[in-house]
């Protein structure tokens, strides 16, 4: 998002949740790089809100690590924090492998034609080379599972938490053939869980979510000024 255009907002919703998602996105999404400077009156004008909401929400994306403040000086979106992505990292698998497990315990065959549906919709768009639209359809997968397991609050954590590892995968995702060997871990979760095999299931999510924290040292070095060790 370009802090210079005009943005609408749902007049029947409060305004501060609004412009902290769309920021957080814009962050995440890596169009607002790290260092970028966020500045509440420039905000407040592209909004069309006071500086209140606006306040509000900045505070909300430094709780989540996401921007810096330094207050009567500046807000900027921080670097990535590797400590914070390994920790967002080791929830998400602590809870994700016992979802899948549960879920192959007890296949379910509508999950399973959800979940190649999701995965066909993904090829599609990787074939695109659209990434925002791919990793929109990536935690669509995973949520399905979530919602399938009934922990969607689960869900909620995991993605509360995600910040700091999600915008190291924005980062690794044009790398040749990621987009790829991400539809093949789908692929091979799915089956496994269609098979009835959790052992399977938990060891193909293992090996999904290790990859971009196993390519860690590469991302760092082609991207020095975005992370923060």
């Amino acid at each position: 998002m370009n802090v210079q255009d005009k943005t609408r907002l749902d007049r029947s919703r409060q305004a501060a949740p609004q412009v902290f998602e769309q920021l957080r996105e814009s962050i995440v999404s890596l169009a607002m790089v790290p260092g970028t400077v966020l500045a509440r009156d420039a905000l407040a004008q592209q909004f069309g809100l006071s500086q209140t909401p606006i306040r509000d929400a900045l505070m909300k994306l430094g709780e989540e690590g996401l921007v810096d403040i330094f207050p009567q000086h500046a807000t900027v979106v921080s670097r990535i924090d590797i400590g914070a992505a390994r920790q967002a990292h080791f929830l998400r698998k602590s809870i994700e492998l016992e979802v899948v497990r549960s879920l192959a315990a007890q296949a379910d065959p509508v999950l399973v034609a959800k979940l190649r549906a999701q995965i066909d919709l993904q090829v599609a768009v990787a074939e695109a080379a659209d990434y925002g639209e791919f990793v929109a359809a990536d935690q669509a997968f995973h949520q399905q599972m979530y919602l399938a397991a009934g922990v969607p609050d689960l869900w909620r954590l995991v993605r509360r938490n995600a910040g700091h590892v999600d915008r190291l995968r924005r980062l690794h995702l044009p790398s040749e053939g990621k987009t790829q060997a991400i539809v093949r871990d789908h692929r091979r979760i799915v089956e496994a869980i269609a098979r009835q095999d959790p052992q399977a299931a938990q060891d193909s999510l293992r090996e999904h979510l290790s990859g971009t924290l196993g390519q860690l040292e590469e991302i760092c070095q082609r991207y020095p000024d975005y992370i923060s060790k």
